[in-house]
């Protein structure tokens, strides 16, 4: 049998609760949805989020400016959320999504900013 005495000085008081266990099941359980694969060249980025047991019926994915929002429908078996900006608009039109063996992979294309510039003519 072990003996460990509780040691309660001015130096070491107990916490009532310890987060530590907490912590490592939230990552062990939710780390890999939260942060997708990303790859980008000149004209996309490339997405891959793991998203298992859910088809494509399942999801509704919409874009806004740079921001690209993931939701699982209210029938699906299971839910997932999640939501990522990135650093420049997405064209729509040049952007696609197809979900294999459980791998949501987005290929969301650059929009080119059109210059607003104007010529001053001098006088």
């Amino acid at each position: 049998m072990f003996f460990a005495p509780t040691l309660r000085t001015a130096r070491f008081t107990p916490r009532t609760h310890d987060h530590a266990f907490e912590r490592f099941v939230n990552d062990a359980f939710a780390g890999a949805r939260r942060s997708p694969l990303v790859e980008q060249d000149d004209k996309s980025w490339t997405l891959s989020l793991d998203v298992p047991g859910l088809s494509r019926e399942d999801l509704s994915i919409s874009i806004e400016g740079a921001v690209i929002r993931i939701d699982s429908k209210v029938e699906a078996k299971r839910q997932f959320k999640a939501a990522y900006e990135l650093p420049q608009d997405i064209d729509v039109a040049a952007s696609n999504a197809k979900i294999e063996n459980g791998v949501l992979t987005l290929k969301l294309g650059k929009l080119v900013p059109a210059s607003q510039a104007s010529q001053l003519q001098i006088d």
